[in-house]
């Protein structure tokens, strides 16, 4: 439980020179869930005011233990997330080679550049050998690119040669990001 003291001069303190101390609740669930579609659902129901969507994602936080919580200054409670909280929707790109900053756009209008304080990571499902590209937003909340974004973003990419072997990837703000593995007998592009 968290706990915080009131100061004296606080009006919720009570009598001068008394240390009121506060134990906060823990956090309710909120009965909202976000599908691996990046559908928002409240109690089975997709919610489709836009501007709600935008203020309950602008609050989602990710606490140390895993779960996510919606932060608003009147209400604050645990969601369920099946994948990833965002998608990526869109990539815009300037410059080339390796000079080249790649941007995300996000189902929710955000737009982070791919670098090291927005890394993409790749993850392949050992059983279909399927990639599942994350971008990171903000800290401990990702974007998983759609399916379309995703091949957008390898059509960016390059090969390079790496201690590793022959890597293919995607160079934006002046460093490299893995997409996968070249085996032998690939064709260069």
């Amino acid at each position: 439980m968290d706990r915080a003291l009131h100061n004296s001069n606080d009006s919720r303190s009570g009598p001068p020179g008394l240390v009121t101390l506060v134990v906060d609740e823990p956090c309710p669930d909120l009965g909202i869930r976000i599908d691996s579609q990046g559908v928002w659902l409240h109690e089975g129901m997709p919610i489709r005011r836009e501007s709600l969507l935008h203020l309950l994602a602008s609050a989602l936080r990710r606490e140390p233990d895993g779960s996510y919580i919606i932060d608003l200054p009147t209400e604050r409670g645990r969601i369920e997330v099946d994948d990833a909280p965002f998608l990526g929707v869109e990539l815009y790109t300037s410059h080339g080679g390796a000079g080249r900053t790649v941007s995300l756009r996000t189902n929710m209008d955000e737009i982070v550049a791919i670098d090291d304080d927005h890394p993409l990571r790749v993850v392949t499902d050992p059983v279909t050998g399927e990639p599942a590209p994350y971008v990171t937003v903000r800290t401990g909340l990702e974007a998983k690119l759609t399916r379309s974004t995703f091949y957008d973003l390898v059509g960016l990419g390059q090969e390079e040669e790496t201690e590793c072997g022959r890597i293919y990837g995607l160079w934006s703000s002046g460093r490299f990001f893995p997409i996968g593995k070249m085996e032998d007998g690939e064709a260069s592009r």
